[in-house]
């Protein structure tokens, strides 16, 4: 009896010290992927951001859920909409066997905001739509996120575009801040500003610069 009691109790000491349930390996796979997607996309590296998205891709299939697959997609039309790409066929295909709220997100995107529910939004971005502006968005790849959304919506303010071209140039990525950069350079030239359009396309030719 007392052996047995021992036995016991040492089995809930064992089991007090487990180590927590890991996530499966395809969550792992497809966040790190995703993680080096959009480092290597915001670069301006479209090679390496393509082989990382498809490995990101592979393993969200793994699971055989269109909604996980769909939230990779998506996670990919936000980062493309940072650098003004709003092309998003692989959500596309995939949007009548997506959630509510990724739908949502992707018309957000598209800049689709009549009759959204922003309820449905990331915290962050319902502001962006009730506001207008990137006011309250600290982290910097969700303010050009955001920026992105609010120029397809016709939306965006000059002091919201030099806010893009600031983010995307303080940490250095290159293909958002030519884009913002080029939208920049066609309203001078729109306005005839001739000056800062010189000065703007000096600032091109130097972030262009591999």
């Amino acid at each position: 009896m007392m052996t047995r009691s021992l036995i016991a109790a040492a089995l809930i000491v064992l089991s007090g010290c487990a180590s927590k349930p890991q996530p499966p390996a395809w969550e792992g796979d497809a966040k790190s992927s995703l993680d080096g997607y959009t480092d290597d996309f915001l670069r301006g590296d479209s090679g390496a951001a393509d082989a990382e998205f498809a490995r990101a891709r592979r393993a969200s299939a793994s699971t055989g859920r269109f909604d996980i697959v769909a939230q990779a997609e998506l996670v990919r039309c936000g980062v493309k909409a940072a650098a003004l790409d709003y092309e998003c066929p692989g959500f596309t295909a995939l949007a009548n066997e997506s959630t509510p709220a990724q739908r949502a997100y992707a018309a957000y995107l598209d800049g689709r905001w009549q009759g959204l529910d922003v309820n449905l939004l990331p915290e962050q971005h319902r502001a962006v739509v009730a506001s207008g502006s990137l006011a309250g968005v600290a982290d910097p790849l969700a303010r050009l996120v955001a920026a992105g959304a609010l120029l397809k919506a016709g939306r965006i303010t000059p002091a919201d575009i030099g806010a893009a071209v600031d983010t995307a140039s303080s940490q250095g990525w290159r293909r958002p801040l030519l884009a913002w950069l080029g939208v920049q350079e066609q309203r001078a030239r729109a306005a005839g500003d001739t000056a800062s359009v010189e000065r703007i396309r000096r600032r091109i030719e130097l972030a262009a610069q591999r």
